[in-house]
């Protein structure tokens, strides 16, 4: 991949904050400056190997199409974020484990499994497919910070339609927003 000496750094951070060591012991990640390095090195390589954790509906021509200032990552290939995060988790153990917890105010706590959580990202899936939304569509979702926002991101990503998260508007006058 080629350096280009003329795309500005913002912001410059030299300081290293290394979490407690028996969190360090207890990571997947075991030498973060050896994997860092890795990627340095061998960036096609790393994110190769990084991607077969991955299910692929099909699987890419070329890691890295690189034509400064714009790269292409995974060239070809196909794969859904959610079938990734939720879906494949289905048909294993994992089903009944946790994939969401929320926590509200006064201390109201809601928890889904992988299984209820699936079940309630297609269900809003398929309202959105039935008001015609399809892949490259935009959504905005505007709703409070509570489950159904996650499962209507989800829900999104699901049909590969672009979503946006809006909060904090007025509550009189949300369309003033969108206009």
């Amino acid at each position: 991949m080629e350096e280009r000496e003329d795309i500005e750094t913002l912001l410059r951070e030299d300081e290293v904050i290394y979490p407690a060591k028996n969190l360090i012991e207890n990571a997947h990640v075991k030498d973060y400056e050896q994997i860092y390095q890795r990627s340095l090195v061998d960036p096609e390589g790393f994110w190769a190997e990084a991607a077969a954790e991955l299910e692929w509906f099909q699987p890419w021509e070329k890691v890295l199409h690189w034509d400064y200032p714009f790269a292409q990552w995974f060239v070809g290939a196909k794969c859904n974020i959610v079938h990734n995060a939720l879906d494949r988790h289905i048909k294993t153990w994992r089903r009944n484990k946790l994939a969401l917890i929320w926590e509200g105010e006064p201390g109201e706590v809601k928890v889904y499994s992988y299984l209820q959580l699936y079940q309630e990202v297609n269900k809003f899936a398929s309202v959105l497919k039935g008001l015609g939304v399809k892949k490259g569509d935009r959504v905005t979702i505007y709703m409070p910070r509570i489950p159904e926002q996650v499962m209507a991101m989800l829900a999104c990503a699901k049909l590969a339609a672009i979503h946006s998260v809006v909060s904090g508007i007025e509550p009189n006058r949300p369309s003033h927003f969108f206009h």
